[in-house]
């Protein structure tokens, strides 16, 4: 199963409740973040966010980890 399926599997099976899907949606940005080393920030797929879009939620969700 693709990473994105994974986390409409994950979204579908908590009603939609992002917070319960955290792993899964961390899986994909990692992928992401993968993807824009290898291929440059003007690469394009449907499935990431734009590089910079990407970095700034990346950044978000590690502060929301720490405070935690």
């Amino acid at each position: 199963m693709l990473k994105r399926q994974r986390i409409q599997a994950c979204l579908g099976k908590n009603s939609y409740q992002e917070s319960k899907c955290q792993a899964q949606i961390d899986a994909l940005y990692e992928c992401c973040n993968s993807f824009y080393a290898r291929n440059g920030d003007e690469a394009k797929s449907v499935c990431c966010p734009q590089a910079s879009l990407l970095r700034l939620k990346m950044k978000q969700r590690a502060e929301e980890s720490s405070k935690r």
